[in-house]
């Protein structure tokens, strides 16, 4: 990426004295002073009262390390385990001191998917719930653009959460004005930088917002290669990274894999599911087995809002299994979820570490259940295991009920 490098902007002057090092932290997953409560934290008493009536009372390790200083408006660039509350921090951090300003937007949120994008202004909406001046609005592709000019024009939000794609449309047919911007905000950061064309949009934003803001990352993947071009736009923020990848898996996470062929896959999950006492493309062949499925894909028009509602049946249990490709391997937060199944291995090691951080999310239990069927995906899988140091144990029968080791099951390796 060495080569794009100079697309992005870079504020420092030529004749620019040398700047103080970056304060870097290395993150874990809980506070290691388990008595510290949110209330410690000197947030404002609305958003106290929004955390409690959510069931929240002790941050994360994460929350604990961002939260102060940014509230104090210090760039912010954050890798830390899925699952742990890193969207939850930025969001306190904007409404601590966010004073909403009529025909403003103050506050600017991208993610690289649709679904996120409302996820993450639902839980806006959750904690601003006693701030009744505050706004929050999504604007993503795949909906009439007419409906997002006229929500612009008639009730300006003062939050803004959408995908880059919309979001430049917006901004190039001057409906949406970023110049009063406060937080620009980017979660899954890595996933949105890596991908040139949306890396492309994220400049174009950017080069629209005031200098004088905060910019806050968020991943729980920041490859030493993407860190330089995420600094590129910030000045002398607070890095906080996993270097001890080790540490990126989830602690309640149990991790499987079976060896068999392709032609065995469909047997074998229905035999899990069976086993996991489910009773009443992939998803189809579940619901003609009578498993109460559904499937999430990007070739879902969004115009009858077929993904979104198909989302809400899963997240409400209407519909206990989902089958979806990795466009929900990022972010997204089921807190029901307790089993993943890769009935394809992922493509690398990055994915593999999303896919199965649905499960097993902040201190709750989970398993996930990888598919091998030829010596490419046992590659992979080996990968993953040297690279986080985690033991993929060989799925047996016992596996799915037992708690704690399993006697008897071999690594892939």
């Amino acid at each position: 990426m060495a080569e794009n490098d100079a697309e992005l902007l870079n504020y420092e002057d030529e004749n620019e004295q040398e700047q103080s090092v970056p304060e870097t932290f290395s993150a874990g997953g809980y506070a290691s002073q388990q008595d510290l409560r949110f209330k410690d934290l000197l947030l404002r008493p609305s958003l106290l009262r929004a955390i409690a009536e959510c069931g929240f009372e002790h941050p994360s390790e994460v929350q604990h390390e961002c939260i102060p200083p940014a509230t104090i408006s210090l760039d912010i660039l954050c890798q830390t385990q899925s699952g742990m509350g890193k969207t939850t921090a930025f969001m306190l951090s904007t409404l601590q001191y966010l004073d909403p300003v009529d025909n403003q937007v103050s506050v600017l949120v991208m993610c690289h998917t649709r679904e996120l994008a409302f996820q993450i202004a639902k839980v806006y909406e959750r904690f601003s719930k006693h701030m009744s001046t505050i706004k929050v609005c999504v604007f993503v592709g795949g909906w009439p653009i007419a409906n997002d000019e006229m929500a612009l024009q008639s009730n300006c939000p003062n939050i803004v959460v959408g995908t880059p794609g919309r979001i430049l449309a917006l901004v190039k047919t001057n409906k949406l004005n970023l110049r009063h911007i406060k937080h620009f905000i980017l979660d899954e950061c890595d996933k949105m930088l890596e991908a040139l064309d949306m890396r492309s949009d994220v400049q174009e934003i950017f080069k629209t917002t005031p200098r004088d803001k905060q910019v806050m990352m968020f991943s729980a993947t920041l490859s030493k290669e993407i860190r330089p071009v995420c600094l590129k736009f910030m000045d002398l923020p607070i890095e906080i990274y996993v270097d001890d990848e080790a540490k990126l898996t989830l602690s309640g996470l149990r991790q499987f894999y079976v060896k068999l062929r392709d032609s065995e896959k469909n047997r074998k999950l229905f035999d899990i599911l069976d086993e996991l006492g489910i009773q009443p493309a992939l998803s189809l062949l579940l619901e003609q087995q009578n498993f109460p499925a559904i499937a999430i894909h990007s070739d879902l028009t969004q115009e009858e809002s077929a993904r979104f509602s198909r989302y809400y049946q899963f997240k409400d249990c209407h519909k206990r299994i989902l089958v979806t490709t990795n466009i929900f391997s990022r972010g997204m937060d089921m807190g029901r979820v307790n089993l993943v199944v890769n009935y394809d291995v992922p493509e690398d090691s990055d994915t593999y570490l999303h896919r199965v951080a649905r499960a097993g999310r902040f201190g709750t239990k989970g398993k996930a259940i990888t598919f091998v069927s030829d010596d490419v995906d046992a590659k992979i899988l080996d990968e993953v295991q040297e690279r986080f140091d985690v033991w993929i144990k060989e799925l047996c029968a016992r596996c799915l009920f037992v708690r704690g080791h399993v006697g008897g099951c071999k690594s892939i390796s």
